[in-house]
């Protein structure tokens, strides 16, 4: 089984973040800089929240308030739910579903060490299947 340390293998090792006292608007000008749809919150370096796209439009957009002058702090999700390097695709699947999120931070001893997105997981998902069809077609044909 595909652990989340091999899909962060495959990723970009650079974990963009912001801090609770940045702005709305700068967090989501950093994502629309590097086309992401989350980042997660630190305060002295310690994990306390989370913010993504899905925050913006419910809770900046609906509300008409203004992103400029709102802090991350009053509308990121505080609740974090997180994943460990050893964890499996399993329960990645499991949690984003269940939960109805699409991003996952991982932490290996209270520190931040990647995020991983639903994209992440179906990528993995589809070079899996594609490397078991190698095999059975080699298998096969031998």
């Amino acid at each position: 089984m595909i652990s989340v340390s091999q899909i962060l293998k495959n990723k970009n090792n650079e974990i963009y973040s912001v801090t609770p006292v940045t702005t709305v608007y700068d967090a989501i000008k950093l994502m629309g800089e590097k086309n992401i749809g989350a980042l997660p919150v630190l305060e002295n370096g310690i994990l306390c929240g989370i913010f993504s796209e899905r925050d913006y439009a419910r809770k900046i957009v609906l509300l008409n308030r203004k992103s400029q002058e709102t802090p991350i702090s009053e509308i990121m999700t505080s609740t974090v739910i997180t994943i460990g390097p050893a964890d499996t695709l399993d329960l990645c699947m499991e949690i984003m579903s269940s939960k109805k999120i699409r991003h996952l931070p991982v932490v290996n001893d209270n520190k931040l060490v990647g995020i991983i997105s639903i994209g992440d997981v179906v990528t993995a998902i589809i070079e899996s299947q594609k490397e078991t069809i190698n095999h059975l077609q080699n298998y096969i044909t031998q």
